[in-house]
């Protein structure tokens, strides 16, 4: 062995060359192969599923008014049809988990277990789902009357105070939607003839087109000429809003002839219904609901009241509204009809004047809310409404209220209905829960 400047360490031994070896053996996915499984839907929930206390309370309500509506009866040939109790848990349930789409509702009963348990193996679709949304308006009104009245009935509503706050929510309608009369009257016109052509068209060369395009474009010029209709018709109601110098230049939508520009909470003018909710403010349940197109809250504190009246039975002893309801002549009406208003006095003019000091002109009814709303007892009052209905519109917002996907007052109104009912629902489980843990403890 040779002499090195510097010791070399150890080779190391080298290691064997593996030997060669197969392709690797893997476990491939096989989206062909068949498969049968055994479901259990009761199995898929565990017990304390929120589902299953939207069921639970879909089976205390009265839906004989649903049932009176079906068609298909025992003894008669037809398809059966499809419980409404399924469509009522589908969008509660829904409303609460932040679905507002019946597209969406309908993937998810197909997708989600939760969905498919409200089903019980039924299948339904975006049509009817959406028809049944915005077609139970009245069922809906009483429905909320009834939740209402069995919390009144068991003591955990007093309807003493309520407050009512508006909220603005964006229409199904795109700003460039709306038009001037004299294009309205151009567009109705223009439909028209074109209805009229397709109609020549088909007579004359019946095979010019399959009859399925024909009828598919004679069924939207006859929708287009329809929304036309409908916003000429609404014309005079929104001119009747504007001051007489702007009444020329007056918009109305094509596409939501109710829709009005309103403006929103971020100062932008928007296409947007007024959605009005009452809510009684030791429980923050739901007792009123309304809808207007007009941006303004003037003039919408007594027809509440007069809903109130109408749906519980009762007045309620006080309420709270902003400054945007204060009006003389509602005030006044407002406590002709027994209730005391608690709304912010608005400043003079005159910055020396106190604003809780009552004018001459002023009527008792006037008078006394002015000094009312001057008293320490009172201002600690008014806090109540931004505690319990502003609450209930952001939870609201929470829940998909940001833009409508219906059209039209009536409809509006049945959607904010829907919030209303999902809303008490979930409230009416938690008062009921205090109520029973109280007794328990008592």
């Amino acid at each position: 062995m040779s002499e090195t400047l510097f010791p070399l360490p150890e080779r190391e031994p080298q290691a064997a060359v593996p030997e060669a070896k197969g392709a690797p053996r893997l476990v491939r996915a096989n989206r062909a192969q068949m498969e049968l499984r055994a479901v259990d839907l009761e199995g898929l929930l565990s017990m304390d599923h929120p589902a299953r206390a939207v069921w639970e309370f879909i089976e205390s309500l009265d839906v004989s008014a649903l049932y009176a509506e079906v068609a298909a009866v025992e003894g008669v040939a037809g398809r059966p049809a499809t419980d409404p109790r399924i469509y009522l848990a589908l969008w509660l349930y829904a409303i609460t988990e932040g679905v507002g789409s019946a597209r969406a509702l309908e993937r998810l009963t197909e997708q989600h277990d939760a969905y498919r348990w409200i089903c019980g193996g039924v299948s339904v679709n975006h049509h009817s789902l959406s028809d049944f949304r915005v077609q139970q308006g009245e069922f809906l009104d009483g429905l909320l009357t009834q939740s209402v009245a069995a919390l009144m009935s068991q003591g955990l509503v007093k309807l003493h105070r309520v407050a009512q706050d508006g909220v603005r929510v964006r229409a199904n309608a795109g700003a460039g939607s709306f038009r001037r009369q004299s294009t309205l009257e151009r567009c109705l016109e223009e439909a028209k003839e074109q209805i009229e052509r397709l109609r020549q068209e088909l007579e004359e060369d019946p095979e010019a087109t399959s009859r399925r395009q024909a009828a598919a474009r004679q069924r939207a010029a006859e929708d287009r000429r329809r929304r036309v209709a409908e916003a000429l018709a609404q014309m005079p109601d929104a001119a009747s809003k504007k001051p007489a110098s702007e009444q020329g230049q007056t918009r109305v939508s094509t596409t939501d002839a109710e829709a009005r520009v309103m403006k929103m909470a971020d100062g932008g003018f928007r296409p947007s219904y007024n959605s009005q909710f009452s809510v009684d403010t030791a429980t923050q349940i739901v007792v009123g609901v309304e809808v207007s197109n007009h941006g303004s809250d003037r003039g919408k504190l007594v027809p509440m009241t007069e809903q109130l009246q109408k749906r519980c039975g009762v007045t309620p002893l006080e309420s709270l509204v902003d400054g945007g309801f204060v009006g003389l002549e509602d005030i006044e009406k407002a406590s002709e009809l027994g209730t005391k208003i608690y709304a912010p006095v608005t400043k003079p003019r005159d910055p020396q004047r106190d604003p809780h000091e009552p004018l001459a002109t002023d009527s008792p009814a006037i008078a006394e809310w002015r000094q009312r709303m001057g008293t320490p007892e009172a201002k600690e009052v008014y806090k109540a409404r931004a505690a319990t209905v502003e609450c209930v519109n952001a939870i609201a917002r929470n829940r998909g209220l940001q833009r409508l996907l219906v059209r039209g007052e009536r409809k509006v109104r049945a959607v904010l209905l829907w919030f209303a009912i999902a809303h008490n629902m979930i409230r009416s489980l938690s008062l009921r829960a205090v109520s029973a843990a109280e007794l328990a403890s008592a």
